[in-house]
């Protein structure tokens, strides 16, 4: 199977997908799948613009609304995770995970899928130690605080893919598993991007869960994006045990480093996406404890036996089928004579796909839960946390020639 993985994507779908069909006309070679490792960007529409995290004058339709609204179709069948530039209304509505446009697949917050017979899991989002005890408790309209944590990295999420046992073949991650320098060439990685080295030293450069997920899960490959560089590592995870081949790659632009095509040993094609029986069977055990308010999680009130729940997700897999629900619009997409958010939807919209996986779990609806608690969740003194809840000092200064103007913002997450 051969695999193009990119780097971020940032909208500009028009130019990934033609690089690709040019490679395979150029190679004759049939690419069969595209994964994105964040900053996706799936803008529909001007209304999600105001929720990505953008100074307002780097917010743009970009290409990805062509996609949603049918006028064209990928013409590879692409998964992606989200990053810390993302329509962020948009992919809650897919928390568990679905189709954003037709052949276009959003892993989830936390996901595992299998295409073909190659299991694919991974994390969206970026690591922030103080929300990510935190259970997820933005709500539209996300104020200035929200619209940033919205993608920060919880504890409930990684949880949940630290109960994997099964083998993965693939994980994506938007930021690196912290320490995964001590892999690779760092040398050459400080003659890119000196301005690491501080951060490398003091073992805050990437995303600690992420390492504990590389060390529990031990995929083949990881992919991730976010620092625009390309940066190759080889984990060896134990003497004469399993090894990982991690890969980072840029941001699309001329000249830089944002794709590259894997060979993953695999089945013949040709190939179809999947859901996956354990990871359903872990979305089932811990759906009863997902946390909507600032409040840690308590995950020993998930008292569903995981073997029963892999049961229960069997027997109905086998009944239904293995397909994800069916791509659907859930609201007007972008219109190039009118430039009016205010003819959109306004506030949180529940997608049919997801409200078609929970009833086929039996699982409650909670996406939208606001009844409980909302003080709570917006107050202050209800924050778990451990350190500062200071959003301006967050962020990691990446430097590059082309991110100055926009790291000058507020917020200079990549």
């Amino acid at each position: 199977m051969k695999i193009a993985v990119e780097g971020c994507m940032h909208g500009d779908l028009d130019n990934v997908y033609a690089t690709l069909l040019h490679l395979q006309e150029v190679e004759n070679m049939k690419i069969d799948l595209l994964i994105c490792c964040g900053d996706f960007q799936a803008v529909r529409n001007e209304k999600d613009l105001e929720s990505l995290n953008v100074p307002p004058k780097y917010r743009s339709m970009n290409s990805f609304w062509k996609y949603y609204s049918g006028e064209k179709v990928a013409p590879i069948p692409t998964i992606f995770i989200g990053g810390n530039h993302e329509a962020s209304n948009y992919l809650w509505e897919l928390y568990y995970g679905g189709w954003v446009a037709p052949q276009i697949y959003f892993l989830g917050f936390a996901g595992v899928v299998k295409f073909g017979n190659v299991r694919i899991g991974g994390l969206s989002g970026i690591y922030k130690r103080h929300h990510y005890y935190s259970g997820h408790y933005e709500k539209l309209p996300y104020n200035e605080q929200e619209i940033r944590s919205i993608y920060h990295v919880r504890e409930y999420d990684v949880h949940k893919l630290m109960q994997v046992e099964e083998p993965i073949d693939i994980f994506l991650s938007h930021d690196w598993p912290v320490g995964i320098t001590d892999y690779g060439n760092l040398k050459n990685l400080l003659h890119q991007k000196p301005f690491f080295e501080e951060e490398i030293l003091e073992g805050t450069l990437g995303s600690q869960p992420a390492a504990e997920l590389l060390g529990k899960l031990r995929p083949s490959y990881w992919f991730s994006a976010h620092l625009h560089c390309k940066f190759s590592a080889l984990v060896q995870h134990r003497e004469g045990g399993p090894s990982t081949k991690f890969l980072a790659l840029d941001k699309c632009l001329p000249g830089r480093k944002f794709l590259q095509i894997v060979d993953i040993d695999s089945q013949p094609g040709p190939y179809e996406l999947l859901y996956d029986e354990e990871w359903l069977s872990i979305t089932r055990k811990f759906n009863s404890v997902f946390p909507l308010t600032r409040k840690r999680a308590n995950f020993s009130d998930a008292k569903l036996d995981i073997h029963g729940c892999r049961q229960f997700v069997k027997n109905k897999l086998q009944t239904r089928g293995c397909k994800p629900f069916e791509f659907v619009h859930t609201v007007p997409y972008h219109n190039p004579s009118q430039f009016n958010a205010n003819y959109f939807p306004y506030g949180h919209c529940r997608n049919p796909q997801t409200e078609a996986l929970l009833k086929f779990l039996d699982l409650q609806y909670l996406l939208d839960n606001t009844a409980e608690l909302d003080e709570l969740s917006r107050s202050p003194g209800s924050f778990f946390s451990t350190g500062s809840l200071d959003n301006d000092s967050e962020d990691i200064p990446i430097d590059d020639v082309d991110d100055v103007e926009l790291n000058e913002a507020d917020d200079a997450e990549t």
